[in-house]
């Protein structure tokens, strides 16, 4: 603080008055960084954080511009928040955004979510160097970076801990979207590598969504028809796939568990990618 009490960073967004001391072991105010966290299922998890009372950094990879229901969230609940700019193909920012979120909050994040991704279409006889390396940067070595300096940055004694978004395909891997899915296995295998080496002081778990919101590539009908393959006949809604993101960020005594919010599509193998199939 400086010597007239103005705040070291700019919130956008007007702070609550009930802000708990950082070091409570889950104070009701945390400050989380969710990357790729102002649109799509980032900003779902994003508001559902803001929802329970936290502050956040939203990083995005060229804006940081809100979808309409997350900037309306902000607003209703009166949420502490900021952007910033970091383009993950060059993984070496992603190191440098904790720190800078440190500054501008005048407090390191409590919480981290890897949302942000990378999603190619390329198969084994299509994929490039440059495909593999561009997923492997954005989708596992950011995340990885992310992880160090999260872990490494002076913070208090009260929980703090990671959650990455996987894909429920890395428990039964097809030939699509190849250099993604490795990505991912990659960043499954942090998962369990930092939960190990970062405890007591860090927990780290994952939550591994199926097919959620849908792209242009999908129709109503073949949607249907999706959800009709699924062990439990229904495909999840984003919204359960952030409280689940909610459910490990408060689990003080959970780390190294992924929680597949799928419809149960990980105990199944599919040929292709659910865009090919129920056409």
């Amino acid at each position: 603080m400086s010597g007239d009490d103005e705040p070291a960073y700019r919130p956008l967004g007007k702070a609550r008055s009930d802000t708990a001391p950082v070091g409570a072991p889950l104070a009701p105010k945390r400050l989380a960084l969710v990357t790729g966290g102002h649109r799509r299922l980032g900003g779902i998890i994003a508001a559902a954080l803001a929802k329970a009372g936290h502050s956040l950094a939203i990083h995005g990879s060229h804006d940081t511009r809100l979808d309409s229901h997350l900037a309306l969230t902000f607003e209703e609940e009166g949420t502490e928040w900021d952007g910033f700019v970091v383009d993950f193909a060059d993984p070496e920012g992603a190191e440098e955004l904790v720190a800078k979120v440190a500054e501008r909050f005048g407090r390191p994040p409590d919480i981290l979510i890897n949302s942000a991704a990378l999603f190619g279409q390329d198969r084994l006889d299509t994929v490039t160097a440059d495909d593999l390396m561009t997923h492997y940067a954005v989708n596992c070595a950011a995340p990885t970076l992310l992880t160090k300096a999260f872990a490494t940055v002076p913070a208090g004694v009260g929980d703090r801990c990671i959650v990455n978004i996987l894909d429920q395909r890395i428990d039964h891997p097809h030939a699509d979207q190849l250099a993604y899915t490795l990505s991912k296995l990659a960043l499954a295998g942090l998962t369990r590598t930092s939960a190990g080496s970062l405890a007591p002081k860090v927990r780290v778990n994952a939550v591994a969504p199926g097919l959620t919101i849908a792209t242009p590539d999908y129709d109503e009908a073949q949607m249907e028809r999706l959800a009709e393959m699924m062990p439990l006949a229904r495909l999840p809604q984003a919204e359960q796939i952030a409280q689940a993101v909610l459910y490990l960020v408060e689990a003080t005594a959970v780390t190294g568990q992924t929680l597949y919010v799928d419809g149960g599509a990980h105990l199944k193998s599919y040929d292709r990618d659910f865009m090919h199939l129920c056409r």
